[in-house]
């Protein structure tokens, strides 16, 4: 008997050869299959389809799945084995990657120098020229590490008990290295890594037992600094590499990267900068000071605790418009719809109040249907618009007690940036009409990829981001906390400029 077997997988048409009887869930995730549950076998999310071959049905098969299903060939991908030949079914393909190849101001330096921002769902390297700035090459990928949990959370749990994401974050960074700076490594000067709290301390091997519980507080906010022996990295042995401080408990580099990448430091009048995901993070202040908080929004905004929810990928409902008087759904992938992605559900409710079926408290008009629906067979529950609802709540509640503390008024806001994946693609009406932002519609901007271009302003600028000083505000000891998240659980009304600003859109 061989001691390997080809896994072909549909509908991409990849073809890998594995040592028989290896776990599948490392290589499925390496195509964007995710695994919220952290391959626990709970969730029932990773479900793929055997068309040809066999896999045995495990008791987590049995209790996530139905008999219908498993007689079909439906298995969980994260309990499934290599034993034999097989032909899957699986459909989560695409994820959308932010880059940035704005050309950026020289370094005083020569030589190569690498940016990489290690998100919790992909990773972005870029190669750049110091001496003109120039980006000459890009490597992206989803992080390894979401085989083990979609979210920080998740990881955390795993990396509690087992140090192998610290292994396989530093080998997989370490390819995307190697194959940017190629024949040229000898030039590379140095590696500027940035990430959220999470990802800072896995990459670099400290503790998360202090983040797994409240106060949530991190082992070592500092810089970190790498040798090449301390990666087994193939570099020559001046290159440095360093991974940029935190700023909080879950307010991390990335959040560094983003305020230098904004110049909200530089800036003259009050601006603000929002990540919204998982971990909310929220930025005030200008060149007198600069204030920070972290907040518990929830997996909401990337489809997490949503009935029909998933990531940005091929089958979901990513944009929602009325035509007509009706629902028309913009599908990733120009494909049949499986689910719905969170800019989908932001702009989803938002429709759904402009039509009036879902009221400003949040529930739905017509209580006998229990669903909005949106586009067969993906429709939107009571707990889904109750999710939104806590998510919207936390960071509009959390740049409220930002602006209280700071002694600012909202009109006095001149900017506000969006970061991040979701940023940018989310309807900027749409979350104002939701009250998730509330600042007016015209001084809110997608940044892109904040943290990337950030990342690459401390390569070329080394110790900039040290001169940036920061205080970080726990909001949930802030006296009005309860309060502010209350109050802003409800649908505001539309304003007058808002339904003018939609019309013109």
């Amino acid at each position: 008997m061989s001691k390997t077997t080809t896994i072909r997988l549909l509908p991409r048409g990849a073809q890998l050869v594995l040592p028989r009887g290896t776990a599948l869930r490392e290589p499925l995730a390496s195509f964007g299959m995710e695994f919220p549950c952290g391959g626990e076998g709970r969730c029932g999310s990773c479900r793929i389809r055997v068309l040809e071959g066999a896999l045995l049905v495990t008791p987590e098969d049995k209790s996530a799945l139905t008999e219908e299903e498993i007689a079909t060939g439906w298995r969980l991908g994260c309990r499934a084995r290599a034993t034999g030949s097989l032909t899957l079914e699986v459909g989560q393909w695409v994820t959308p990657i932010l880059a940035d190849f704005e050309k950026m101001t020289p370094s005083v330096f020569g030589g190569l120098g690498i940016a990489i921002d290690l998100g919790t769902t992909t990773v972005v390297a870029q190669l750049l020229d110091l001496g003109s700035g120039d980006v000459l090459g890009v490597r992206s990928g989803l992080n390894p590490q979401a085989a083990y949990g979609a979210d920080v959370m998740s990881r955390v749990a795993f990396a509690l008990r087992d140090n192998r994401l610290t292994v396989m974050v530093r080998r997989f960074i370490g390819k995307m290295v190697s194959e940017l700076a190629g024949d040229r490594v000898h030039e590379l000067r140095e590696v500027v890594l940035v990430g959220n709290t999470v990802m800072h301390h896995l990459f670099t091997g400290l503790s998360v037992e202090s983040l797994s519980h409240v106060p949530f507080q991190a082992f070592d906010l500092r810089e970190q600094s790498f040798a090449r022996s301390d990666l087994g990295w193939p570099l020559p042995a001046s290159t440095r590499v360093r991974f940029l401080r935190c700023l909080g408990g879950f307010v991390g580099s990335d959040i560094l990267a983003g305020i230098l990448a904004t110049e909200i430091s530089q800036a003259g009048q009050p601006m603000a900068l929002m990540d919204l995901g998982t971990n909310g993070e929220i930025v005030l202040g200008n060149r007198r000071g600069i204030l920070c908080a972290s907040t518990a929004a929830g997996p909401a905004f990337e489809g997490g605790c949503i009935r029909m929810g998933m990531r940005a990928a091929t089958g979901a409902i990513s944009q929602v418009f009325i035509r007509d008087g009706a629902l028309e759904c913009h599908v990733i992938g120009d494909t049949a719809p499986r689910g719905i992605c969170g800019s989908g559900l932001v702009d989803a409710v938002s429709a759904g109040l402009k039509l009036g079926a879902i009221l400003p408290n949040g529930r739905l008009r017509n209580n006998d249907s229990r669903e909005f629906p949106l586009s067969q067979p993906v429709a939107l529950t009571q707990s889904d618009i109750r999710q939104l609802q806590l998510a919207k709540g936390a960071l509009a509640c959390g740049l409220r007690i930002l602006l209280d503390v700071a002694g600012v008024t909202i009109d006095e806001v001149e900017h506000l940036y969006l970061a991040g994946a979701f940023g940018n693609y989310i309807r900027i009406l749409s979350a104002c009409r939701l009250g998730l932002i509330e600042v007016a519609a015209d001084k809110v901007t997608p940044a892109g990829n904040t943290a990337l271009r950030g990342a690459k302003i401390a390569l070329l600028s080394p110790g900039i981001e040290n001169k940036i000083s920061v205080t970080h505000v726990s909001l949930e000891s802030h006296p009005s906390f309860q309060g502010a998240f209350v109050d802003c659980l409800a649908f505001p009304p539309a304003s007058r400029e808002l339904n003018r600003m939609e019309s013109l859109s």
